[in-house]
């Protein structure tokens, strides 16, 4: 075929099952880079598993696919980012910022859940997330960065400060076997934080540096909205594992997440996919999805960017009420089509490596 691009090479790899699984490679994240060069195409997979079998059934299948689609091209299947592929970062240099990123102590995975724009369900995202990664059996932590509009606290029912060690850290507070830490734990009930940049920046990474978190498997963090001080902030002091990006279907939420994924991506931190919240309404009487907002702008999203899509969370009037209550969707109703939507999510993050990961 004389005209072919990238895209026409993902619609081919979409072809190919992961292995176990029921979704192809390229949404479940192992297609890294396709580049095409002359009569010479290279696919560049990245793995979370480490399993020389499940890579080997992937790689030959992509070298098979493409070489039944495409005869006359010389295929390349490669694990790594090679050369070829285009600008990589430069190595640190001594006075680079990111290269002083020191990691927590105790701490195996950062995971922080991201948004390009304020009212897309964030902290719902969050809180409850964090509850459904508890529920797997893992030790979580959640932080909230959000300085200026602190909402965890809120979420979580938490109204009690943190107690002090006597080496001068701070205690999280322990709620749905979860370790949290919050500006909301310490402000007194509506005081505004009216503070610049570098009182921000101070108190983001006193959450993640004088905080005793102990040992946990993933830290959360609730970041704010944008890309301003306190994300910078966050992936200056410390690695980062990979972030979440959550949207809505609509446009304008839509066009602000691949803004977020952008930062991540420039900042050199893995993106390991795009949650959509809100997506549908069930219908009370038969059941039925009713998108009210739009369908299928996440995971279109997703696509175009070259992310995985994680998945969508429905509008259910309950999920508003338990927070508001203090006792999230996930932990008040396990039965419920937000909580099993959570759980898959969270299930998710795992297959794709979030204990896995080395962070950077």
């Amino acid at each position: 075929m004389a005209n072919f691009n990238e895209e026409y090479i993902l619609t081919m790899l979409r072809q190919i099952h992961y292995p176990g699984f029921e979704e192809d490679i390229v949404s479940f994240g192992v297609v890294n880079e396709v580049n095409i060069q002359g009569n010479r195409v290279t696919v560049n997979l990245k793995f979370n598993t480490k399993n020389p079998d499940t890579k080997a059934q992937v790689k030959n299948a992509v070298q098979n696919v493409l070489k039944t689609e495409l005869p006359d091209m010389r295929i390349m299947v490669m694990e790594g980012i090679p050369a070829m592929a285009g600008p990589q970062l430069a190595p640190p240099k001594p006075n680079d910022p990111w290269a002083g990123r020191a990691a927590i102590p105790g701490i195996h995975s950062v995971l922080a859940i991201a948004s390009g724009k304020g009212g897309v369900g964030k902290s719902t995202v969050s809180t409850n997330l964090a509850i459904a990664l508890a529920n797997e059996g893992l030790r979580v932590g959640l932080l909230d960065s959000d300085i200026y509009g602190p909402s965890v606290h809120i979420m979580m029912g938490v109204d009690e400060k943190p107690m002090v060690t006597p080496g001068q850290k701070l205690l999280p507070i322990e709620k749905f076997n979860i370790k949290m830490m919050s500006m909301g734990f310490i402000l007194d009930k509506d005081t505004p934080v009216i503070w610049r940049g570098p009182m921000v920046i101070k108190a983001v990474d006193q959450f993640l540096h004088d905080v005793e978190w102990g040992e946990l498997e993933v830290l959360l963090i609730d970041l704010p909205p944008g890309t301003g001080d306190a994300q910078l902030s966050l992936v200056q002091k410390t690695p980062v594992t990979g972030a979440a990006v959550v949207t809505t279907p609509q446009e304008v939420a839509l066009v602000d997440a691949r803004r977020g994924y952008q930062m991540f991506r420039k900042l050199n931190i893995h993106t390991f996919g795009i949650i959509e919240n809100m997506s549908y309404y069930p219908n009370p009487q038969t059941g039925e999805p009713v998108y009210i907002f739009g369908k299928g702008g996440g995971p279109k999203a997703a696509e175009e960017l070259g992310i995985p899509f994680l998945g969508e969370i429905p509008i259910e009037p309950e999920i508003a009420a338990a927070g508001d209550l203090g006792i999230p969707i996930v932990a008040k109703n396990p039965a419920s089509k937000a909580t099993e939507a959570f759980r898959q999510i969270a299930r998710r993050l795992l297959e794709r490596g979030l204990l896995e990961r080395v962070a950077k």
